[in-house]
């Protein structure tokens, strides 16, 4: 009965989203940087690099452990701004310019979560594409 016991403990903590390894030193110190995240419906992905474009860091919600439809939410994309903001504090990071690209749940609170780490803010930027008209759109879906 202990052994059953030990087995559904295991499985809550599989379950449950992991964390990235932060504890690692980093191999370089900098001071400002460029956060990029893309927000999709699916997923949420942030890369930060130094002002040159030269990547730092990157996380996403699949690489946390969400899965499925709950890689897209606002929630996720929230735990994806903290992991990728402890990793910054830890290479000495004090200010971020913000690259937002896509329509996703969560292209703000990534961006927010990654501020409450104690990171300023120095600028926010849509690079979201457009198309101007573009090719023909698919066919409506009938429900």
């Amino acid at each position: 009965m202990a052994e059953a016991k030990k087995k559904v403990e295991d499985k809550k903590v599989a379950d449950a989203p992991k964390k990235e390894a932060v504890a690692k030193a980093p191999k370089r110190k900098v001071d400002a940087g460029i956060l990029y995240v893309q927000s999709t419906y699916n997923n949420t992905m942030c890369l930060l690099t130094d002002t040159k474009g030269n990547a730092l860091a990157a996380s996403s919600a699949g690489a946390l452990g969400f899965k499925g439809a709950k890689k897209g939410t606002p929630f996720a994309a929230a735990k994806v701004g903290e992991v990728l903001a402890e990793k910054a504090k830890l290479m000495g990071v004090k200010e971020v310019a913000a690259v937002i690209k896509g329509v996703g749940s969560g292209r703000e609170s990534a961006v927010r979560s990654f501020i409450t780490k104690g990171i300023s803010l120095s600028s926010v930027k849509d690079v979201t594409p457009v198309p101007f008209n573009g090719p023909r759109a698919k066919k409506p879906r009938r429900v």
